[in-house]
């Protein structure tokens, strides 16, 4: 948590020039605010809990109840640089991103592709929703859906999700079941190996995508 801190505050003060630049250059590309905020699933808290009511069957019933309300983990609001156009999803509801999306801006294009639209999560390291490596937050209709489709998804809400990640830098975005499956792979691998050495490596590849767009996309 000190790591997180210290390396967010960093961020923020490194990225401020950047995040301003980026702030007026998003108003001068498209209609709308400069901010996208979305709900996401975060650390899922009852872990532990679960564990010690084994022996109880109600309070398993009841853990289950409320796993189920909160998607599996504790819902908080992420905010991104805004890449699509307005009311992208008025029409279809939550649905990936494809290739060529004509939702997406021309802008923010190269914002996702330099991943420079995660900056603004800094705040939410801050603030202790997120940490700076971590299996990516996913929006609770996604969670639910995938969560009875992909082997140990659920899992990769062990760890507080991350501005990035092992699955980020290798996989890139989700765009169908297969992608998905590969990055729950990276992440479960990442869970199980995680070292500061580990999260360090991670975030300098993620430098490398940041100031090259070469990377996972």
């Amino acid at each position: 948590r000190n790591i997180d801190i210290i390396g967010a505050c960093v961020g923020i003060v490194l990225t401020a020039p950047i995040m301003l630049l980026l702030a007026a250059l998003i108003k001068l590309d498209s209609r709308g605010p400069v901010f996208y905020t979305q709900t996401r699933v975060g650390l899922n808290r009852r872990r532990a809990g679960r564990r010690l009511a084994a022996g109880n069957a109600l309070s398993d019933r009841r853990d289950r109840d409320r796993r189920r309300e909160d998607v599996y983990g504790r819902p908080f609001s992420i905010m991104k640089f805004r890449t699509m156009v307005v009311d992208a999803e008025k029409a279809s509801g939550p649905v990936w991103a494809v290739q060529d999306d004509p939702r997406i801006t021309k802008l923010g294009r190269i914002l996702r592709k330099t991943r420079l639209d995660e900056v603004p999560q800094f705040f939410s390291v801050l603030k202790g929703d997120m940490s700076l490596v971590g299996p990516r937050p996913e929006r609770p209709k996604f969670v639910a859906d995938l969560s009875t489709k992909v082997d140990n998804y659920t899992r990769r809400l062990e760890v507080k999700p991350g501005i990035t990640g092992l699955a980020q830098v290798e996989n890139g975005y989700d765009s169908s079941l297969a992608s998905v499956s590969r990055k729950v792979r990276y992440d479960l691998h990442y869970i199980r190996n995680w070292s500061v050495l580990y999260d360090l490596r991670i975030l300098a590849k993620t430098v490398v995508v940041v100031f090259t767009g070469k990377g996972a996309c």
